[in-house]
């Protein structure tokens, strides 16, 4: 089964960027659609982006359209999520995962994801 470690999270203020990592070890990423989500306080678990295994094509939640970027390094065998311009709002437990290997589309709905990592904390905030 595909493990996943999330590092990179941390204080930043409103503006800022963070870039986090999600490295993977019993299989490579490019076989996976691997999944960055989000748990906020009081919040239900959000998906932000995603990557296919195929092709590499990625999508997006709507509320990072445009300041969030995923990408794959096949070498390091690591996703990583890049967060640009944060708000407030941004502030969480960001969490990376991992769909069933026979389901390597995106997807960012949590329940089609099978594993998950511990999460990096991210606090946007002044």
């Amino acid at each position: 089964q595909l493990a996943l470690v999330e590092s990179g999270g941390g204080s930043v203020q409103p503006g800022g960027s963070l870039r986090l990592s999600c490295a993977a070890s019993g299989g490579t990423v490019d076989s996976f659609a691997i999944g960055w989500f989000r748990q906020a306080p009081g919040k239900e678990r959000e998906g932000l982006s995603c990557i296919s295994a195929i092709g590499g094509s990625t999508n997006y939640a709507d509320s990072v359209k445009g300041r969030f970027t995923i990408s794959r390094d096949n070498v390091k065998n690591t996703v990583y999520l890049q967060m640009n311009s944060l708000k407030p709002d941004d502030t969480g437990i960001y969490v990376c995962a991992v769909r069933p290997y026979f389901l390597r589309t995106c997807d960012l709905h949590p329940s089609e994801f099978s594993s998950w990592g511990q999460g990096t904390q991210v606090a946007v905030s002044s």
